[in-house]
């Protein structure tokens, strides 16, 4: 029977460690099944939270005290605080960019974990099968809490949640030049998700500041309890949450570049001097895409549908999102989302004026004019009119 002290400290990280194998392995499970790459990342995520417990869960667990347990603990780079943020990075792309694939140059962000497994790998040769003693391990100390390996996996990871943050702020600007249904896109999980992996690094750095020794066991039981909260809340809410985009932004990404270097190159002349350049640069005629967009969304009524995308109209008008895109930011000064939607309000108001409202619910004609959730349409009326839909209605009648 193996050994384990059951104990106050090492009880609840015991529970958490194994819940977090059990999500981990679910997660895998799923994202095999389903061939969802996110699920894989996440997966990987929560395995190594879990073994990021062991040293403390095994430690208050009297491992460093007895044999042979005390050499797994320190043979065994459990702690892959070097991993973490990458991971967690890889997970975010993943859930974005539904066409995400480890390759090339971002295989240079696995360098550094790859590096201390490396010299994880020296230690052990160089004290159980070269010299037989401990040189490495001549301090009796575990290797994954030295101080200098924790605080700079805490960078590391400060780092990738800095970038994570930034790739979704990117990404859900974007997606509303790309959908017309930006309002019900998923991006709350990762939110979510994000501001948790934060509070990890809040509270490893508050315990950074407060015991700058991290082995001391004592003072950082607390953080590893809050640790292991975050981690289990990441595993259960993420098995359930795992929704990739389902459309292609990269068109939307080029577009944008284009345009913010456009603007840096007019930056220095008028407004009338700035859209004639930008018009010659890129070859399009804003007037004749003005018009050609109007009337093939009027006349086939294309906001009607309410998972209309940039590239479902561009299909229609026989050119690509990038210069649909660009027409639409000219011409009538929006975003792709806010253009559709305006349609729709529009559509809205006429079969308001037509007295549907007195055959069926109004949430059934916004429904009908191609909005697919009711806070969705809310919004957008009143953005358009200024007015709640019932406020508008009861204007209406009084008039």
């Amino acid at each position: 029977m193996m050994y384990f002290h059951l104990n106050s400290e090492s009880v609840p990280l015991l529970f958490f460690f194994i819940n977090g194998l059990i999500f981990s392995a679910l997660l895998i499970k799923k994202g095999f099944q389903e061939d969802s790459k996110a699920a894989l990342w996440l997966g990987l995520f929560v395995f190594l939270c879990s073994l990021y417990l062991c040293p403390w869960m095994c430690g208050h667990a009297k491992w460093y005290f007895a044999e042979p347990y005390r050499q797994i603990l320190f043979y065994v780079p459990t702690m892959q605080v070097l991993l973490l943020g990458p991971v967690i990075f890889f997970y975010t792309k993943s859930l974005l960019q539904s066409d995400f694939r480890l390759t090339g140059r971002q295989y240079l962000h696995l360098f550094p974990a790859a590096a201390y497994l490396v010299y994880s790998l020296v230690v052990f040769i160089t004290d159980k099968l070269v010299l037989q003693k401990p040189f490495f391990y001549a301090d009796g100390r575990d290797k994954d809490l030295a101080d200098w390996y924790q605080q700079l996996g805490w960078l590391s990871m400060i780092t990738y949640a800095v970038l994570s943050i930034r790739l979704y702020n990117r990404y859900r600007k974007l997606v509303v030049d790309a959908v017309s249904f930006a309002d019900s896109v998923k991006f709350e999980w990762v939110k979510r998700y994000l501001v948790a992996f934060v509070l990890m690094q809040l509270c490893m750095g508050v315990f950074l500041f407060l015991y700058p020794e991290w082995g001391s066991f004592s003072n950082k039981w607390w953080y590893y309890l809050l640790f292991s909260i975050l981690s289990f809340y990441i595993a259960l809410q993420g098995y359930v949450n795992v929704h990739q985009v389902n459309f292609e932004l990269e068109p939307i990404v080029k577009a944008e570049n284009e345009n913010t270097n456009q603007e840096a190159a007019n930056s220095a002349t008028s407004e009338k001097t700035a859209n004639e350049t930008e018009e010659k640069n890129s070859g399009l005629n804003f007037a004749e895409w003005k018009q050609k967009i109007s009337t093939v969304i009027e006349a086939e009524q294309l906001y009607e549908n309410p998972r209309l995308s940039l590239t479902d109209l561009a299909e229609k008008l026989q050119t690509n999102p990038t210069t649909v895109s660009k027409a639409i930011n000219n011409c009538f000064e929006m975003n792709f989302n806010d253009f559709i939607n305006q349609y729709r309000v529009e559509a809205v108001k006429k079969m308001l004026t037509k007295g549907l409202h007195q055959k069926q619910t109004l949430l059934g004609i916004a429904y009908d004019a191609g909005f697919n959730s009711k806070t969705t349409f809310n919004r957008a009326f009143k953005k358009n009119t200024g007015l709640a839909p019932k406020e508008f209605l009861e204007k209406m009648n009084k008039e």
